[in-house]
């Protein structure tokens, strides 16, 4: 379903140059190095025929839609900086995205590069089923409910009761309203990124209302 093959630019030559008038780190060099991996995996200036991603703590923000659109390209190209990062003339010539997987400095792109090979390979057909990617983090704008399995006590804390009723619209309802709180305490940014799905839209409308009844209630 999914290959993959690593090459390591210092492999090709034995050269590491420092940028003129910046940093001490240095930076492989570009001709020799960069150059010579994406060639080595079939991309070249006159024929970029593969989607090149450079990892990147400036690129923009890695997101599950963003995974989502990888994950239906044939082939990726993962560039990972090291050092300084990549000479900017490797990155105009060969990059079609450059991708950050959040507001941090690591130092290299190998392991942003792991988190989008994760986060892709598990998109792809057949990997993993098309129905248990349907209600995980980040669909309809929303994060993932709890989830409860044996046994039905745990330390005093015992499995909700809809979930033993068997009654499959009732726990589908209680799912969405639990995903639907805890995306308005944790992540309330999600909910204004675009517009919600109408159940969302009402069940929203309703926790709101409820908020403000109970609100009203305790203060008076």
């Amino acid at each position: 379903m999914c290959n993959h093959a690593v090459h390591v630019p210092f492999n090709y030559t034995d050269n590491r140059d420092k940028p003129p008038n910046a940093s001490a780190q240095p930076l492989p060099e570009a001709g020799a190095t960069q150059e010579h991996t994406l060639e080595a995996v079939g991309c070249t200036e006159s024929r970029p025929t593969k989607r090149t991603v450079y990892l990147t703590p400036s690129g923009s923000l890695f997101r599950q839609e963003t995974a989502e659109a990888l994950a239906g390209e044939g082939e990726l190209v993962l560039l990972c900086g090291r050092y300084e990062g990549v000479d900017q003339r490797v990155i105009d010539a060969f990059v079609t995205d450059e991708v950050s997987i959040g507001d941090y400095v690591l130092s290299g792109g190998e392991v942003a590069a792991m988190v989008v090979i994760d986060a892709v390979a598990r998109l792809v057909k057949g990997v993993i089923r098309g129905e248990s990617l349907e209600e995980e983090s980040f669909r309809r704008q929303l994060l993932e409910y709890p989830q409860y399995t044996r046994p039905a006590q745990f330390r005093g804390r015992g499995v909700p009761e809809i979930l033993l009723s068997g009654h499959h619209a009732e726990i589908s309802k209680w799912r969405l309203r639990k995903s639907l709180e805890k995306t308005m305490r944790v992540r309330p940014e999600l909910l204004k990124q675009r517009p919600l799905a109408p159940e969302v839209e009402q069940l929203l409308t309703e926790i709101t209302e409820e908020g403000e009844r109970n609100g009203h209630h305790e203060g008076a």
